[in-house]
């Protein structure tokens, strides 16, 4: 922790988005005080925050009633917190950043942010005024409508060495696992995160319109398939990827492969999203017949 600061810092959120909103509901869950809510002053931004803001109890800066009295750089030069959490989009954090810079006192303080690709030198800006920063993500999705639990999420840390202090205790606090990540690497854990959570979606909207291939509508597929998915799932926690494959190809059988390329010519983009998939299980999964099946997927690419 920083000299001087509390156990559990008070906390100000920059951004009430579906991040800055399970955040904030899950710090004031274990014991912390949101003091604000930082967010525009117009539009949905500023709804976002008055609504988040009276779950937790807090206040938001800036509200319509001091829209002034921030344009003229004073309305945050009371605030308390000693921990300002930037939980808005990635474009928008350096650029929020700077907005604050003369706003607020920022020598003795913590700033982080929760970019997955981007690292802390986002900040840099407030480094500059005193601050210490760091970058901290969560590997977990976050969605409208849904507030995940962080309690075994492994958190993604890099930053000013006091700053990493305070935001391992954060995340000790909230039950979930934070490791070092070397900023050269967030590109490609991001990407990691990315292919875990947002193309696995994808790839189950692609499965959708296969199923209408078949005969069986959106929501039938929905419920038909979320069985086999929570079994793979599962098979894939207990025994690995290796493990968890099954299908045609692990079989190596060449002639089903064909027959479901051949009835894919009908959806292009979903034949795509087969075949690129199905190079990655032949490299990096246990199959039988690899030289055949590769050999198909070449003579069935143009």
């Amino acid at each position: 922790m920083l000299p001087g600061m509390a156990v559990k810092p008070r906390i100000a959120i920059v951004g009430a988005g579906n991040l800055g909103s399970a955040l904030a509901l899950s710090l004031r869950r274990v014991g912390y005080v949101i003091e604000a809510v930082i967010a525009r002053s117009r539009g949905a931004s500023i709804k976002e925050a008055q609504r988040l803001a009276k779950q937790i109890g807090a206040r938001v800066l800036p509200g319509p009633a001091i829209a002034a009295a921030i344009q003229a750089g004073t309305a945050a030069s009371d605030l308390r917190a000693e921990l300002i959490w930037f939980c808005v989009p990635d474009a928008e954090i350096a650029r929020a950043a700077r907005a604050l810079t003369e706003k607020i006192e920022w020598k003795g303080r913590v700033a982080l942010h929760s970019s997955g690709a981007l690292t802390s030198d986002e900040l840099a800006v407030l480094r500059s005024r005193g601050a210490s920063v760091a970058s901290l993500h969560p590997l977990m999705t976050f969605v409208p409508g849904s507030l995940p639990s962080l309690s075994g999420v492994s958190f993604a840390l890099e930053g000013d060495a006091p700053a990493v202090r305070v935001a391992r205790r954060v995340i000790e606090d909230l039950g979930g696992h934070a490791y070092s990540i070397r900023k050269k690497d967030k590109a490609a854990y991001h990407a990691w995160g990315t292919f875990a959570s947002p193309l696995l979606t994808a790839l189950l909207a692609t499965a959708e319109s296969v199923a209408a291939l078949a005969g069986v509508n959106r929501k039938a597929a929905k419920q038909r398939i979320i069985p086999i998915l929570q079994q793979t799932l599962t098979n894939y926690a207990v025994f690995g990827a290796a493990g968890a494959f099954s299908g045609p190809i692990v079989r190596g059988d060449v002639d089903t492969m064909k027959r479901h390329l051949g009835v894919l010519r009908a959806l292009p983009a979903a034949r795509e999203v087969y075949s690129a998939l199905a190079r990655s299980a032949l490299r990096y999964l246990p199959a039988r017949n690899k030289s055949d099946l590769r050999r198909l997927l070449d003579s069935q690419s143009a």
